[in-house]
């Protein structure tokens, strides 16, 4: 079954906060697979929702913080545009249509540099894709993960982006802690 929360969060670091902190209390295992989506609730305020599978839980029984959307199968919880964002990003997730895979198999196995065929036989990575490239990567094009790998969902497979790097090497495209616009000039 797969699991919306929708905490209004305004970045994606609190929502990451958020999965952590839900795949602890429910005592998931280490290869479940969490997700950020990128919502526009009821209001239209752009924020992160989360999603989650949970296999062999009692979902029903899963405690959230006033105040936090839920969403499982038919049912909905917390306020409407929440809840709303919640199901949303459920609905996403077990389509494999979009979402941003924030726990998933393998994930601590992509640590340092790597080749493309590496990552994809260590974790759920399905497909590695280079930005603006048509073809796709050698398997033994080298990849520096930065220790931060977060594919994402597209059309029913995980599919890691990557960009160009120095030495004929890839890296994610999403990078950790990445410098804000305009942060150097007035």
């Amino acid at each position: 079954m797969i699991v919306g929360l929708d905490a209004g969060s305004r970045t994606v670091a609190e929502a990451e906060h958020l999965i952590t902190d839900t795949v602890k209390a429910l005592g998931l295992p280490a290869g479940t697979v969490a997700c950020t989506h990128f919502v526009r609730s009821g209001t239209g305020a752009p924020h992160v929702a989360c999603s989650l599978a949970v296999a062999d839980r009692p979902v029903g029984a899963l405690s959230v913080p006033d105040g936090v959307g839920l969403a499982y199968g038919e049912t909905r919880t917390g306020p409407a545009e929440l809840a709303e964002g919640a199901a949303l990003a459920a609905a996403e997730h077990a389509a494999g249509s979009a979402g941003r895979l924030v726990l998933f198999p393998g994930r601590d196995e992509l640590v340092g540099t790597l080749s493309v065929a590496e990552v994809l036989a260590r974790s759920a990575v399905e497909r590695v894709v280079v930005l603006a490239h048509a073809d796709e990567p050698r398997p033994g094009t080298p990849l520096a993960t930065g220790d931060h790998v977060r594919p994402q969902w597209r059309e029913g497979r995980i599919v890691l982006l990557t960009m160009p790097a120095a030495g004929g090497r890839l890296m994610p495209a999403e990078v950790p802690n990445p410098t804000p616009c305009c942060v150097d000039h007035d």
